[in-house]
């Protein structure tokens, strides 16, 4: 099946997921998280602000405040399909752009380069053993990827990992998957 394809059908799946279901799930997927290892060690987190129904990463953030790690979203540049990540310590430093996502407002924060990134907290869709996964179709993550050196991870429900999803030579997968289940460790 084309990514296309499994991206719609992935999106229709999950807005069929009741609210009850949405935030025991999410709430069981960040305990996972935090509890890890990774998360543990990592002085630098970079993850995106959910919106729909991704995982909700906003209580992530507030905890990540509080046990005084750098919390860092990404700000995307749509021209040349890039991104930088910025560190934020509010979410008053957001502002929403395009398609209504939640972006930092650069005048209010400061960039963090690739290299002092600790984990990488990597959105998607649909997600494999192998760590590959279906993104929004942006390409951003897998451009960012190339070349980092931290730990990569997704937030996903358990629907999402499926036994295989279609991956192209740029595609760059990510080490775990935490769902509300286990805690998948992905080789290819």
């Amino acid at each position: 099946m084309k990514k296309t394809n499994l991206r719609e059908q992935m999106k229709i799946q999950l807005q069929k997921m009741d609210d009850v279901q949405y935030h025991k799930y999410s709430q069981l997927i960040e305990q996972q998280f935090l509890l890890s290892p990774l998360w543990k060690k990592a002085g630098t987190i970079g993850l995106t602000i959910s919106q729909n129904r991704e995982p909700n990463t906003r209580s992530i953030i507030e905890k990540g405040w509080k046990e005084g790690k750098r919390m860092a979203v990404p700000k995307c540049f749509p021209l040349k399909k890039e991104m930088e990540f910025r560190v934020i310590t509010s979410f008053n430093q957001l502002e929403t752009v395009y398609y209504g996502l939640q972006e930092p407002i650069p005048s209010k924060t400061d960039p963090v380069e690739k290299c002092d990134v600790d984990v990488m907290v990597v959105p998607g869709l649909c997600f494999d053993s192998r760590g590959y996964r279906i993104g929004y179709g942006g390409g951003y993550y897998d451009r960012y990827l190339h070349n980092f050196t931290g730990d990569t991870v997704s937030l996903a429900f358990s629907c999402q990992v499926l036994p295989f999803v279609p991956s192209e030579i740029f595609d760059v997968p990510v080490k775990r998957i935490i769902t509300e289940k286990e805690v998948l460790h992905c080789r290819e």
